[in-house]
């Protein structure tokens, strides 16, 4: 698998977490007297800070935290674990290299892309990134 072992309709719980500390963050940050107040370490720039962090889910899940606890939010926004190897993918699965899941994921591009020469310039670009 190119990811972890998550059904599709599970990317809704990660996607809705960042778009709301995203929105929150965009709306209430520096403000006075919030309807949301936005902590030290619980905002979207501190994920942005995380990237490339070799502990990124971990510091992702204490962000989350982070908000949740400053505005009663517990057990709403921080169920979805930003950490879990069974349902995100982990450097250990990295496909790069991998000359069949390498195929898989140039195969998927095309699937998109009718274009041969574009398909193969995108995948290029995808696998020489250092992360993802």
């Amino acid at each position: 698998e190119l990811r972890g072992g998550m059904d599709a309709s599970q990317y809704k719980d990660y996607v809705l977490v960042l778009l709301f500390v995203k929105y929150v963050s965009d709306k209430y940050a520096g403000q006075k007297n919030p309807l949301i107040v936005i902590p030290k370490g619980g905002s979207f720039a501190d994920m942005i800070a995380a990237k490339g962090d070799k502990d990124i889910g971990n510091k992702m899940n204490i962000i989350i935290a982070a908000l949740a606890k400053e505005n009663g939010l517990k057990g709403v926004i921080d169920q979805t674990d930003f950490n879990d190897p069974d349902k995100l993918a982990t450097r250990k699965d990295d496909w790069r290299g991998n000359v069949i899941k390498e195929r898989e994921v140039l195969y998927a591009i095309q699937s998109h892309i009718p274009d041969e020469a574009e398909a193969e310039r995108i995948f290029n670009l995808v696998r020489n990134q250092p992360d993802y």
